[in-house]
Order: structure tokens, then C-alpha cells, then sequence
């Protein structure tokens, strides 16, 4: 249940609010009775509400009489307040982030090959997107027609959208397909295929009838090979993601000569 707590106000605060809201204008000693609240805190709650402009005072009369703001006009105020400290907030995790990005140096590549795996559609679409985020020269995606169990629309949305993140930060990208794979996707995949990547320079995308597979080459030093299920082969099983520049290398020239035979692509 929501309390006004939620909006930043203590107990304390909450309490003499609603006891105002009930009263009508009172005095802090009135007030401490109907609310709750020790007569040593009232004041100083009182002048927490004050601050946050949740109550009106009669400076006139003695002893002061203090007023609750109208609920609506209360809320309204309360929920600028909140959002402003979000917007401050958000400013100084981004400024940590710029920070932290010079700060944090990833090391020296190693020659010593690493492998990792993601079970399940949605581990392996995660893991996929990742990794092509980490591309800093060439990503070669090649694909068959993907297993059932994936969210097609999804996963197309997503790749192509890193796809052309990587483009922008001066990224090649090149993309082999079977023929028949493009109508397997939305008509909205195809129209942020045809806006966000075709006529890219470094976009390059052909069709061959000799795709047996699919998986991801990056940087030349590491590959995510899509695996299917041992027993229901329509079915994912996972993503095998493996850092191994011998491993890429090989993979590499046999996807050369499938390149060089391929047809161009148009959407």
C-alpha cells in the first residue's frame, strides 16, 4: 500500500499531515496530541513540512496555528520534489559512468582461448547482444533459419539495433543469410533492417543457399555459434560464446570463400 513515505516524508511528517488534514488549522501542542507525535519532535516536523511546502501558517495568531496544503497541490509538489532528485541522481551516476569508463582499462588481450554458454533462448539472445557490443573493428553474422523456440521479432529488433550501434561507432558489419530467412522475419524487422542498416558504408549483406549454421564472428578472435537441442533439433539449446583466435581464424576463411559466392541482399 502506498504511504506517503514512498514520496520522501517520515513518519513522523505523514502523521501530522493526516492529523491536519483532519483538524483544520491547529496549534503544534494540538497537533502533537491528535498525530502522535512527542512534543519535543513537533516543531521540528512542522518545519520539515514547511520546507517541503505542505502546510500554511497564521503567524498572526498566538499561539501559531499551522494549516495542511490541499492533497492534490501537496502530492503535486512532493512528486516535482521526487522527480528532481531522480534527475540529480541520474546526472551523477552518469558523471560516475564517464568517470569510471576512462578509470576502468580492459586488459591486454590473452592468447589463452575462454568459452562460456548461455542455456535457454533468452540467455543466449542476452549473451548474443552482449558480445556484439563489444566489437570494435568487424562483426560477421551468418545465419540459417533459426530455431522455433527463439522470439524471432525480438531477436531482430535487438541484433539490428546493435548492429547499428556498432556501425556508428566505426564498426564493419557484414551479414550472410539463406535466401529464405528474410520472410521469416516481421515487417517491422525488415523496415529497421532496410532504414537503420542498408546504406550503411560499412554494411555489406548477401544471400547463399550454402549457410549450414548460424553464429557470429568478432573482431576476428572470437565466435558465438547458436547450438539446437540433441534431442529436438527445431528447438534452442544454447549459445556457445568462444574467444580463441585459432578457432576464429579457420572459421573466418571458410565463411570468406561461402562470401565470395554469395548473391546481394535486398529488402
Amino acid at each position: 500500500m502506498a504511504t506517503l513515505r514512498d514520496l520522501g516524508l517520515s513518519e513522523y511528517e505523514s502523521r501530522a499531515y493526516r492529523a491536519l488534514l483532519e483538524t483544520g488549522p491547529t496549534t503544534a501542542k494540538e497537533l502533537s496530541r491528535t498525530s502522535d507525535v512527542p512534543m519535543g519532535r513537533i516543531y521540528d516536523v512542522l518545519g520539515g513540512l514547511e520546507s517541503d511546502n505542505l502546510v500554511r501558517t497564521q503567524t498572526a495568531s498566538r499561539p501559531k496555528k499551522y494549516a495542511a496544503v490541499e492533497p492534490d497541490t501537496a502530492l503535486d509538489r512532493l512528486l516535482s520534489d521526487k522527480k528532481r532528485e531522480l534527475d540529480e541522481q541520474k546526472n551523477q551516476y552518469e558523471e560516475i559512468v564517464d568517470a569510471l569508463s576512462e578509470d576502468l582499462e580492459t586488459a591486454e588481450p590473452v592468447d589463452e582461448p575462454f568459452w562460456t554458454a548461455a542455456l535457454g533462448p533468452e540467455e543466449a539472445t542476452d549473451l548474443l547482444v552482449e558480445r556484439l557490443a563489444t566489437a570494435e573493428k568487424r562483426i560477421v553474422l551468418v545465419a540459417d533459419t533459426p530455431a522455433a523456440g527463439f522470439d524471432i521479432d525480438d531477436l531482430g529488433r535487438r541484433i539490428v539495433t546493435e548492429m547499428q550501434r556498432a556501425l556508428d561507432r566505426g564498426v564493419a558489419v557484414s551479414l550472410l543469410l539463406r535466401p529464405e530467412l528474410p520472410g521469416v522475419v516481421s515487417d517491422d524487422v525488415g523496415a529497421r533492417f532496410r532504414e537503420q542498416l542498408q546504406g550503411h558504408d560499412d554494411f555489406t549483406a548477401r544471400t547463399s543457399e550454402d549457410v549450414t549454421g548460424t553464429f557470429e564472428l568478432i573482431d576476428h578472435a572470437e565466435v558465438c555459434i547458436e547450438v539446437s537441442h540433441p534431442l529436438d533439433p527445431g528447438q534452442p539449446f544454447a549459445l556457445i560464446n568462444l574467444k580463441d583466435t585459432e578457432v576464429a581464424g579457420g572459421i573466418e576463411e571458410v565463411f570468406r570463400t561461402r562470401w565470395a559466392d554469395a548473391r546481394p541482399l535486398e529488402l
